[in-house]
């Protein structure tokens, strides 16, 4: 077994182990030590992968199934994008377990089992290049997570559950037959039916422009729903109010980026006549995505919508780079997806925490929190502040580059979409400051104003807060301090993590401008990027 299928597959092990232990602290234990070997696993992987490369590496590829006309075959492989997702995966598994060690009390086991072969699902899709391997992976990745809102969720779990499984289902039935209609066109090609992506690239690119229109939309709609782009977003916020707080931290952290992934990894790579064609639509879908998101946001009572509502508004500005085509905007679009992963699954984490002390979403609910668990806001500020997008973290240089992208884009023809966007973080920040605010600042619910010699003093009702409301245990410190690390490291010196992904991104944007007609990459823009050496600690910048 090669390396990346061991990565693949160990978490599948550890589920089957968890599953078996008869004690929730023994499965408990078991997913933590799986998950951390899976994310030991994926740094030996970072290790050995070449990053200066532009195509795929460490590949692995064997039939698996051979049947008169019919080849298809296990083939596994990793780019920069793809290196950035799996540690992204590995990352927030083991964190979201150490956050939310305590958050589920029934039939631990097969909670924690779901969770790993939740892992493996999302592992195989970032690593496949195989289209029928991709979509088997793609299909994995619902029944876990169907189940964790349906058996784990809120009161109304299993509509959300419901509504969760159909959207995402019949998007992806659409793209089974468009998967489907290229493997025939190979076959008529190349003389076999294959859904090899290397051999895909130079097949769908030879089909008539009409086609492509046709199989481009086929893609995008399953991956659409998935990001999820206006107007496909609705059974995101619901997914996230009813899933349990370790679903909310995965849903949002990795399994959206398996839609922005899709659109990069197969429209852009698979059909780049069309993507310019309907680049205009989708970039306006993802700008009206940032601004109704942002706007809807703002009038949240609930926390846990508020913050799936900035998903919306987030995930936008990463199709706004996708389409944008020029290497700043796909960077950034990349960059972003780790961002989003970091900021929204750190806010979804750390609210989950406080809702296990409290035992209530709604904001008017809280208050006054600032002066009962200080270490809690400093590091949900934290998060915030990342989310927002202030300079010096994280989410700063995302959106930096989508926006500058979108601005100096030739494809798109129009410095408005980048404009329009720039009003999403404007209102990001009304939007989390004024919940921040309100959350740990505001005064508690129950709590009077006395008048004394001019002053306004404010006298906390300590029944409604409760002496009981404990600050940030060490283990929940454990967690979310690996994730400020990251925010930081990422506004300070994002060369170190841009360049994994560096020359798989250029060249796919050089690869596209290079193909539309009358479009020529600038001189300054084909200049080769500089080298990729060794930082110290094996870091590569």
């Amino acid at each position: 077994m090669g390396l990346l299928s061991l990565l693949i597959f160990f978490p599948l092990v550890g589920a089957l182990a968890a599953l078996l232990m008869r004690s929730a602290s023994a499965a408990k234990v078991v997913t933590l030590a799986t998950a951390l070997v899976t994310f030991g696993i994926s740094l030996v992987v970072y290790t050995q992968f070449n990053s200066s490369l532009a195509g795929f590496d460490l590949k692995e590829q064997f039939q698996w199934v051979v049947l008169p006309g019919l080849h298809l075959s296990y083939f596994v492989g990793v780019d920069g994008m793809s290196m950035m997702l799996v540690l992204l995966t590995t990352f927030l598994m083991v964190i979201t377990l150490i956050g939310t060690w305590n958050s589920v009390t029934k039939n631990v086991p097969a909670f924690m089992a779901l969770l790993l072969l939740l892992e493996t699902g999302m592992l195989g899709v970032f690593l496949s290049l195989d289209l029928f391997l991709f979509y088997v992976f793609w299909e994995v990745v619902l029944i876990p997570m169907y189940f964790i809102i349906g058996l784990w969720g809120g009161k109304r779990r299993i509509y959300s559950a419901v509504k969760f499984f159909i959207f995402t289902m019949s998007g992806s039935l659409l793209m089974l037959v468009a998967i489907i209609w290229l493997g025939v066109e190979a076959g008529r090609q190349l003389g076999e039916f294959t859904t090899d992506i290397t051999k895909l690239y130079q097949v769908s690119r030879s089909l008539p422009i009409d086609v492509q229109h046709y199989l481009f939309l086929a893609f995008a709609l399953s991956f659409a729903i998935k990001v999820p782009l206006f107007p496909f977003h609705t059974w995101l916020p619901d997914a996230h109010v009813e899933a349990p707080t370790a679903g909310s931290v995965i849903l949002a952290g990795v399994l959206l980026k398996m839609g922005t992934y899709g659109l990069i990894r197969f429209n852009l790579g698979l059909f780049p006549e069309a993507s310019f064609d309907y680049a205009g639509l989708m970039t306006a879908l993802a700008v009206i995505g940032i601004i109704y998101g942002a706007l809807v946001a703002m009038v949240q009572t609930d926390i846990k919508k508020l913050i799936a509502y900035s998903s919306v508004t987030h995930m936008g500005f990463i199709v706004l780079g996708i389409f944008s085509m020029t290497r700043e905007g796909l960077q950034g679009a990349v960059i972003q997806m780790v961002n989003h992963g970091l900021s929204t699954g750190m806010l979804f984490m750390m609210f989950g925490m406080m809702y296990d002390r409290r035992h209530t979403r709604e904001i008017s609910e809280y208050g006054g929190l600032a002066r009962v668990v200080p270490l809690f806001t400093v590091f949900f500020g934290i998060a915030v502040f990342s989310s927002v997008g202030l300079p010096g973290l994280n989410g700063f240089i995302g959106e930096y580059l989508t926006m500058m992208g979108a601005y100096q884009s030739s494809v798109l023809g129009s410095w408005s979409y980048a404009i329009f966007s720039a009003t999403g973080v404007i209102l990001a920040a009304v939007y989390l400051l004024w919940m921040y605010q309100r959350f740990v600042f505001g005064r508690a619910k129950g709590e009077v104003a006395v008048e004394h010699n001019g002053h306004d003093l404010s006298h906390t009702a300590t029944q409604h807060i409760g002496h009981a409301v404990n600050d940030l245990s060490w283990r929940e410190i454990v967690a979310v301090v690996p994730l400020v690390i990251f925010m930081v490291w990422i506004g300070i010196r994002p060369m170190h993590f841009l360049g994994t992904s560096q020359s798989a991104m250029y060249k796919l944007s050089d690869d596209l401008l290079q193909q539309k007609s009358g479009v020529v990459v600038p001189v300054q823009s084909a200049q080769p990027s500089r080298p990729m050496t060794p930082a110290p600690g094996g870091v590569r910048q």
